[in-house]
């Protein structure tokens, strides 16, 4: 009965609400979604692919990936200092199991309630399972956050923690090996990443330029370092990492806590610059939103990303960042 069940009732089914956002005119159901932006905002678009055997291990917890799914798409909207507020959702099945599918759309709700998302539309069909999120958000007109405004002598700055995510993925690869209560806490900043819309959204008319670490913190600075047109220099002692990471780095698998540090990707924090002036406001921003803010690095006018070690020596090489196609 359940692999039956065709394309339209599965949406009927799993991800059509009842309407609970006044702006979305027309939503599931349609050809298109029609929403109301509000007076005076600029709306930002952002759309992200999570692919299973890429992104995700098969007999990952569906509640976990619909989570994900949606937080991934979220750290952009933090990034760019963006509300959210629609999402359209597209995915591919290898079938139609009703379990997995209650349990996906549960971990998915349960995040886009908490940040006030409506789903207005999407697609399904039969394949390799892959979901494909596109998020909407707004900004007052004129706000949005960038990767291009930095400017040489800016303060470099990184929220909460890097490289937990990492470490579990390369525990469930079979590169590391943690006692169970560890793996759990790793595996959790993986498979449930908090998206920093909260921080994003104060950030606008503070930070210079904006990025969320998904890819790894070298590879994604590196991004705001070529829009701005700069360089940056980084302390390792100053990145944040928790004690299962700086347990490794301080073990004879240095290079891979290094790795899961500075290019481990997953940790959908945000790094973003600052001009000196703005240390108070920053200190103030990070306590109303009970996150820490740490201040790794210097924007230079000398193009070039370098990362000093605990000597003060340049770190040579840097570890290379997730590279989609790589």
């Amino acid at each position: 009965m359940a692999r039956a069940m065709n394309e339209f009732a599965l949406i009927d089914r799993y991800f059509r609400r009842a309407g609970r956002d006044p702006a979305v005119r027309i939503g599931i159901g349609d050809d298109g979604a029609v929403v109301a932006p509000e007076p005076g905002c600029d709306l930002v678009f952002s759309v992200d692919m999570l692919v299973e055997g890429r992104h995700f291990l098969a007999d990952v917890d569906p509640v976990a990936l619909g989570h994900k799914t949606l937080a991934v798409n979220l750290s952009d909207m933090a990034a760019m200092g963006a509300r959210p507020r629609w999402a359209l959702l597209a995915g591919a099945l290898p079938d139609v199991d009703p379990d997995w599918l209650d349990a996906f759309a549960r971990g998915l709700f349960a995040l886009a309630d908490r940040f006030g998302v409506a789903l207005i539309g999407g697609d399904t069909t039969r394949g390799p399972r892959n979901f494909c999120l596109t998020i909407i958000g707004d900004v007052p007109a004129g706000t949005a956050l960038t990767r291009s405004g930095a400017t040489a002598g800016d303060d470099i700055y990184v929220s909460g923690t890097l490289g937990d995510a990492a470490l579990a993925l390369a525990d469930l690869q079979g590169a590391a090996h943690l006692a169970a209560a560890d793996f759990a806490v790793a595996r959790a900043r993986l498979e449930t990443p908090e998206p920093r819309v909260a921080l994003g959204e104060r950030l606008r008319g503070v930070a210079s330029a904006a990025i969320d670490v998904s890819d790894g913190l070298t590879g994604d600075l590196a991004h705001i370092l070529e829009c701005s047109r700069v360089g940056a220099t980084i302390d390792l002692a100053r990145v944040p990492r928790s004690p299962l990471v700086t347990a490794l780095i301080d073990s004879d698998r240095r290079d891979m806590g290094l790795a899961c540090l500075l290019a481990g990707g997953d940790d959908y924090e945000l790094c973003f610059t600052a001009a000196a002036s703005r240390r108070e406001a920053l200190a103030n921003i990070a306590r109303e939103v009970h996150l820490p803010l740490a201040r790794i690095g210097t924007v230079t006018a000398a193009p070039g990303l370098v990362v000093r070690d605990e000597r003060g020596a340049a770190l040579m090489p840097a570890p290379r960042s997730f590279d989609h196609f790589g």
